[in-house]
C-alpha cells in the first residue's frame, strides 16, 4: 500500500512514517508547502497521512490537498492535520484553555477505526495548544474520542468518506501501542471497518 506522508514541519514526523513503514507501507514523505497537490496526484497514494505540525490548519498546507484529493483517497490526519480536516468540513478550530505539550492524558473512544482492539480507555500523548470546537462539528463528521481529564474531540470519523484523525500523537512514545493505530488504519482500508 502506496502512503503519502505530508510533513508539517514537525520534528517527530519519521516516527509516523516508521511505523507506517513497519506495519507494510510503501511511504513517501512530502513537505506540506513544497509539494503541491498535483505532484501529490503524481504519486498515486492508496492514502494520504496529514501530518502534525506548528502553526494553525489555514496555514499548513493540508486545506488545499483536502480540497484537492479528499473526495477519492482516503486521509488520516495527525493533531495539525486532525484540525485541519475539521476546518476543511466547516468546524471551528480554537484556542485550548490549557496548553497540553507533552503531556498525558485518558481517552474514551468508540473502538472503530484506529480505535479497534486498542484499550478503552488509552493512554495518549498530546501537544496542541489547539483544539476542534464540538459545537461547530458538522453533521458529516463523528467524534470517535473525548479526553477524560477536559473532554476535547481526540478522534474524528467522517460518515461518508475514508477519513479519519486523531488529535493525539500516536507516534510519541507516551502514547500506548501507538503502532497498532497506523497498524489499524492500514488494515481499514483493505477491510470495511464496522
Amino acid at each position: 500500500m502506496k502512503v503519502a506522508v505530508i510533513d508539517a514541519f514537525d520534528s517527530f514526523v519519521w516516527i509516523i512514517k516508521q511505523y507506517l513503514d513497519e506495519a507494510g507501507a510503501e511511504t513517501t514523505m512530502l513537505r506540506s508547502h513544497a509539494e503541491n497537490p498535483a505532484r501529490l496526484a503524481e504519486l498515486e497514494p492508496d492514502c494520504i497521512v496529514l501530518g502534525p505540525g506548528p502553526g494553525t490548519p489555514a496555514a499548513s498546507g493540508h486545506i488545499e490537498i483536502l480540497e484537492a484529493h479528499s473526495q477519492h483517497i482516503p486521509v488520516l490526519g495527525i493533531c495539525l492535520g486532525h484540525q485541519a480536516i475539521a476546518e476543511f468540513f466547516g468546524a471551528t478550530v480554537r484556542p485550548a484553555e490549557h496548553l497540553m505539550h507533552g503531556k498525558t492524558s485518558l481517552v474514551d473512544h468508540d473502538g472503530h477505526g484506529v480505535f479497534r482492539g486498542l484499550p478503552r480507555p488509552a493512554t495518549v500523548t498530546r501537544y496542541h495548544s489547539l483544539v476542534v470546537d464540538e459545537a461547530t462539528i458538522p453533521e458529516c463528521l463523528v467524534v470517535t474520542a473525548r479526553s477524560s481529564d477536559d473532554n476535547y474531540v481526540m478522534g474524528l470519523r467522517h460518515k461518508d468518506r475514508r477519513i479519519e484523525a486523531v488529535q493525539f500523537h500516536p507516534e510519541s512514545i507516551g502514547t500506548q501501542v501507538g503502532h497498532r493505530y497506523f497498524e489499524n488504519y492500514l488494515k481499514s482500508l483493505v477491510v470495511v471497518d464496522g
